[in-house]
């Protein structure tokens, strides 16, 4: 689903195609308790960072794992939002809390769970 899409963005009204390129976790590289997926936005590289925490909390709360999918959906669910409101396209990094990301955990879950119609 955010794995590749475009959106439109909201103050330039252009259309703009984000592709997922990797997932990292953010320890190896910033030293951050975060896990780190790039996409690329029109050929501009832009990370989002989940935080471990998250993880955590979710199983706490559901007693399912966050799995590396998810989390790309998670990644591409904030970064399509923030487009459509006009709070993507400025910064290389974007930074959720743990609510964030749960919050947008469960609107993937929910679109996944959608019935499918042809």
């Amino acid at each position: 689903m955010f794995e590749d899409f475009t959106v439109t963005d909201r103050w330039t009204k252009k259309s703009v195609h984000c592709v997922y390129q990797a997932l990292i976790v953010a320890i190896a590289t910033r030293h951050a308790d975060a896990v780190d997926i790039k996409f690329l936005v029109d050929g501009t590289t832009v990370w989002i960072a989940l935080p471990h925490p998250a993880w955590v909390e979710y199983k706490k709360r559901t007693g399912k794992l966050i799995t590396d999918p998810l989390a790309v959906e998670i990644a591409g669910h904030y970064l399509k939002s923030a487009l459509e409101t006009g709070e993507g396209l400025g910064r290389d990094m974007y930074s959720l809390t743990v609510e964030e990301t749960l919050t947008h955990l469960q609107a993937v879950v929910a679109a996944m769970q959608e019935p499918v119609t042809a």
